[in-house]
């Protein structure tokens, strides 16, 4: 008897286990109380079953005679009682708190937590019916189970709220619809919580052929009650207009890690605790499996450190545990990884055939935002073998979505980013871990990963200036691709290609890191003199030079150069193009002499080369006024700057980029000569100009706005200045991210701008913010960090060197592309 009773323990856990929570209630560990109720349940569920029937017509012979209400009310309402939590609830005040208000005042509303398997939406539940009952509040809860069990306890939800037997009858005679009398009795009551729960399959709560939207069915919203609805369907259309939708995220690290601490206390600290956290993503699920593995006497791995540890090579054994034979959804929901195969389940069986294969290609890319461009017929067929079309990968995607296994992202100012998705870093893993086991050596999956990312950066390469962003999407994706695939050449040439397209893009930092990994696979295939691999060198030093990191940069091209100079003689375009890019390295150490007659040395070889008015020519005799300029001549750059422009404007036209970025340039050595009012309408004729041809958040564009809010700025036009400066940052923090250097230029010139306006405070912590990314991302002895310090130390002073650093150049600086 003992046994037996322990089997029907498990069975009763199955029913009040939540996400957070799986601790059994005490009176489940007595057989003396389990067989009784256990009993009395049995008796109930056959009397309700015969209820039900009779409710549904009998069998059409005609009105069959109620069971009395008494014996309905025999068992009791245990089996519609909400489940007790057992610890605090952490992270979830803003979702009780909206459903408190909800609770207070429903006001013909309903409310659905959704999101994905495993992140707490029953646990959010429980706690709220915890807080209705201490007011006073009658709730019940329902677990879904199907339309038949859902139809009786509903009823007996209306009889406990008083629902009159005669009314019922009518209902079983066929003279009102049984939901309507349901709903009917409970907005004629007040003060009531339903929570219905676990319904992932919206479309077969019925009635039949009915949308939930409709609300004729049982989902309905309530006028003097709060219905309650947990799913991980998310989908705003089909819970309808009346639905408010709680999107249930993962929980932050703090709270994350204090639901660890609370599970395992003298697993560790709270720091240690919040970083197994990240670890785990905040999904409470995976908390909770951890928190009770490392509370467990058993245990090999006892500490938060030993466990994340162990995650990188046991994810399987901790996380993935094989599905069980025959495991019921209920026993499923508390298994990490078979909760979300109950997900693509679901999907595929409403006819998602490629929800699962999809989730599994995202697995193996990196854990960023994929563009969901890059999925394509072609690869979801070459990987799986499963025919697709673009309908239908849209289709998997949104339903995907729908059910919280992918996630969009919203920029800084609170716009969405359209068109890219991402994976919950634990879905990534534990898919990828389901996807090894089912397909070893993935062969096709790699391959075909490998094809669609050297076509797709080839297309953003072409694509010149619409590819820019694409490519900044590729990046982390084509670095782990680069990972899988054997041919060490063919991942060079990708990783070297869409290097060059960051690096135009405006993001040295990734530039930098795909053109060394391309170096690194090209280099020893090829030789250290290659054509190859010197583009890839090339490409390298650009990107460190974007970094501030000059004389690495010019190491790299000073290599390049005495390579050419020998094998392709000094007067060759390549080694023309290189020796360029050398003095523009060398102005950036500060070497201006050397730089401007590095400049003057090709400039005087393209003009007889190439002509006087071909692209590299206009280029080189840009660069030399920026080197003159550097060495203090400013005239003499203004001049050469105006007769480059004059020449660039009849023989490309006034649109051309190059024209532009002469026009910008000259602006800037204009503002240097104290002629700002001449400056300031150089650059907002650039700017109206950018703007039309390239877009608002190309990165020339976002120059020129800056460069006209500084000339603003001398002209003591403070308010504009700061508004452009306002506008300017907002724009850099969605197309850049909030650390490119760029983005907290921006930062650093709003600052100086609000000093302006005397807004000493907010300038302050401007500057302490900026500084603080300064050293994070550049490190405490970039110039830029200077600057920032300089700028704090000074506040409250007029010091000329609290301005340094805020023109941005750009245009005519002309490298050999990679």
């Amino acid at each position: 008897m003992v046994a037996a009773s322990a089997a029907v323990a498990a069975a009763a856990s199955a029913v009040v286990t939540n996400y957070v929570t799986d601790v059994l209630p005490g009176w489940a560990e007595d057989p003396w109380v389990v067989w009784p109720v256990f009993i009395v349940s049995v008796i109930v569920a056959a009397t309700l079953a015969v209820l039900g029937r009779r409710l549904d017509g009998g069998g059409g012979a005609g009105p069959v005679r109620l069971v009395p209400l008494e014996r309905v009310l025999a068992g009791g309402m245990e089996s519609l009682s909400a489940p007790h939590g057992a610890g605090p609830v952490r992270g979830r005040t803003d979702e009780l708190a909206a459903l408190r208000r909800m609770l207070k005042r429903p006001e013909e509303r309903l409310a659905v937590l959704c999101g994905v398997g495993g992140v707490g939406k029953t646990t959010i539940a429980s706690a709220l019916a915890d807080i209705a009952r201490a007011e006073n509040v009658r709730v019940f809860w329902v677990r879904w189970r199907g339309q038949a069990e859902l139809a009786e306890q509903m009823t007996r939800i209306a009889l406990e709220c008083g629902l009159p037997e005669e009314r019922l009858e009518e209902a079983r005679a066929g003279r009102a619809a049984l939901p309507d009398v349901v709903w009917e009795q409970l907005n004629r009551v007040g003060r009531w919580l339903v929570v219905l729960d676990n319904v992932d399959e919206p479309g077969e709560v019925g009635p039949e052929g009915e949308p939930v939207a409709g609300y004729r069915g049982w989902v309905r919203p309530g006028s003097r009650g709060l219905l309650v609805v947990t799913s991980r369907d998310g989908d705003a259309s089909v819970w309808g207009g009346r639905a408010e939708l709680l999107r249930v995220a993962p929980l932050t690290p703090s709270a994350a890690g204090q639901v660890l601490v609370d599970a395992a206390p003298a697993a560790g600290t709270a720091q240690e605790a919040e970083l197994l956290s990240v670890r785990l993503g905040g999904l409470p699920l995976a908390l909770h499996a951890a928190g009770r593995y490392l509370a467990a006497p058993g245990s090999r791995y006892r500490t938060f450190t030993a466990y994340e540890d162990a995650l990188g090579t046991h994810l399987a054994t901790l996380l993935g545990a094989e599905i069980p034979g025959g495991a019921d959804p209920e026993a499923a929901r508390r298994l990490v990884r078979y909760t979300w195969e109950l997900s693509l389940d679901q999907l595929a069986a409403n006819g998602n055939a490629l929800a699962r294969p999809v989730l599994r290609l995202l697995s193996l890319l990196a854990p960023a935002p994929v563009p969901v461009s890059f999925l394509c017929p072609e690869l979801v067929t070459a990987a799986c073998g499963t025919p697709a079309t673009a309908v239908a990968i849209e289709t998997a995607v949104n339903g995907l979505h729908t059910y919280g296994l992918l996630d969009t992202l919203t920029f800084p100012d609170g716009t969405p980013a359209i068109g890219q998705v991402i994976l919950h870093p634990l879905v990534r893993d534990i898919t990828a871990l389901t996807l090894r086991a089912e397909t070893p050596g993935l062969d096709s999956w790699h391959r075909a990963l490998t094809e669609r990312m050297a076509a797709v950066v080839d297309e953003a390469a072409d694509a010149s200036l619409s590819g820019w962003t694409i490519s900044r999407l590729l990046a982390p994706h084509a670095l782990t691709i680069a990972e899988l695939t054997p041919d060490a050449l063919a991942a060079g040439r990708t990783l070297g290609r869409l290097s060059d397209s960051t690096r135009r893009a405006g993001h040295p930092e990734q530039a930098a890191v795909l053109a060394e990994q391309a170096l690194n696979r090209l280099q020893p295939g090829l030789g250290n003199d290659h054509t190859t691999v010197l583009s890839s060198r090339n490409n390298l030093a650009l990107a460190l030079e974007g970094l501030g990191r000059h004389q690495e940069a010019a190491d790299l091209h000073q290599h390049n150069l005495a390579h050419l100079e020998r094998s392709l003689g000094n007067g060759h375009p390549h080694t023309l193009t290189c020796r360029n890019n050398l003095a523009l390295t060398l102005q950036g150490l500060g070497r201006h002499q050397e730089a401007a007659d590095l400049h003057q040395q090709t400039l005087t070889d393209r003009e007889r080369a190439l002509g006087t008015d071909h692209p590299d020519t206009f280029s080189s005799r840009n660069n030399l006024a920026l080197a003159l300029r550097g060495l203090g001549r400013p005239q003499e750059a203004a001049d050469l700057h105006e007769h480059n422009l004059a020449r660039l404007e009849r023989a490309l036209g006034t649109d051309h980029p190059l024209t532009l970025g002469s026009r910008y340039n000259l602006a800037n050595t204009l503002q240097g000569l104290g002629r700002h009012q001449e400056a300031a309408d150089l650059h907002r004729h650039t700017l109206t100009d950018r703007v039309r041809t390239l877009g608002n958040d190309h990165p020339n564009t976002l120059g020129s706005r800056n460069n006209l809010a500084v000339a603003l700025q001398d002209l003591d036009r403070h308010q504009e200045a700061a508004d452009l400066h306002r506008h300017n940052l907002a724009h850099r923090e969605r197309a850049l991210g909030t650390d490119h250097p760029h983005t907290l230029e921006s930062r650093n010139n709003l600052a100086v701008a609000l000093l302006d306006l005397g807004r000493r405070r907010e300038a302050a912590e401007l500057h302490r913010q900026t500084l603080a990314d300064r050293e994070r991302v550049l490190g405490p002895d970039h110039p830029d960090t200077l600057v920032s310090r300089n700028n704090l130390a000074q506040l409250g002073t007029r010091a000329p060197s609290r301005l340094a650093g805020r023109w941005r150049w750009s245009g005519l600086r002309r490298r050999r592309r990679g």
